[in-house]
């Protein structure tokens, strides 16, 4: 990811990283999944069927912008 710039001060050489999800149930990581977000009968995230991502988190080293891509399915 050396080639992508921060989009808001337009350095180069972006820390990677992940956004950790700690919640109940939770693998450790976050997922990006495809389609609005609609709740269940108990008010979670209604996920069957629909695919999900990983999420990788690049972080700029100079401003500390997060810049976010979805590019592997998990």
């Amino acid at each position: 990811m050396d080639t992508v710039k921060c989009a808001q001060c337009g350095t180069t050489g972006l820390e990677p990283g992940f956004i950790e999800d700690s919640g109940e149930n939770s693998r450790g990581y976050a997922r990006w999944i495809a389609g609005p977000l609609e709740r269940g009968l108990f008010g979670g995230a209604r996920r069957m069927g629909r695919p999900r991502w990983q999420i990788d988190a690049y972080r700029c080293p100079k401003c500390g912008r997060l810049e976010l891509f979805a590019r592997q399915p998990v």
